[in-house]
């Protein structure tokens, strides 16, 4: 099944251009609109696997959009901008996107944002299932981040490989992710020293 796309751009020709891009590498664009409420209706209709947003829309902006979207666990979202203040970027963070592009952009980064926002909101929905409350996932997701940062840094691990490692020993221990987080950042768990074949886990340089 191809990756189901909405676009919600409010410059006509960006928003083409995107449609024809995704097209060409096996993307379906289910919906597309230049209006940011229209979008997150369309999201609810559609239920795409990502919601690629415009910052500055008419009727809702990218934020307010992608903060309904990300609020219901609809989609991946992938916040477009045409600046790239830090504080912008923090605040698209914080209304859930899972990623940014700074306009103009090029096929060739806007394909592996599509790929790490998609990655991250997989992520996310495996971390909803593993916490009942809306505390308990914030912070599962924050322990969980950091142990990520933790493994990376210390056992060169790429962010996936990071969280396919506290997936996979939460599964074969029967823990939660928020233990073997714990667990991680307390230097309890080393993945050099614990990971089967496969894991994902690079040795400790």
């Amino acid at each position: 099944m191809p990756t189901r796309v909405v676009i919600a751009e409010d410059e006509a020709i960006i928003r083409l251009d995107l449609k024809e891009t995704l097209e060409e590498e096996g993307y379906e664009v289910v919906a597309e609109t230049g209006r940011g409420d229209e979008a997150v209706q369309l999201v609810r209709r559609h239920e795409p696997d990502i919601a690629i947003l415009d910052i500055k829309m008419p009727g809702l902006d990218g934020l307010s959009a992608a903060r309904e979207i990300a609020g219901e666990r609809r989609a991946a979202v992938l916040i477009l901008t045409a600046f790239s203040q830090r504080d912008l970027i923090e605040r698209a963070r914080d209304a859930g996107a899972l990623a940014y592009l700074v306009k103009p952009f090029q096929k060739a980064d806007l394909l592996p944002a599509l790929e790490v926002a998609l990655g991250r909101f997989k992520d996310m929905k495996a971390l909803h299932d593993q916490a009942t409350s809306l505390g308990d996932q914030l912070e599962t997701r924050k322990a969980v981040e950091r142990a990520k940062g933790k493994l990376m840094e210390d056992h060169g691990l790429s962010e996936s490989q990071a969280f396919s490692f506290i997936q996979k020993t939460a599964m074969r221990e029967r823990r939660t992710m928020r233990t073997v987080a714990d667990a991680v950042l307390d230097g309890t768990l080393d993945p050099s020293a614990t990971a089967p074949p496969g894991d994902g886990a690079a040795p400790r340089p």
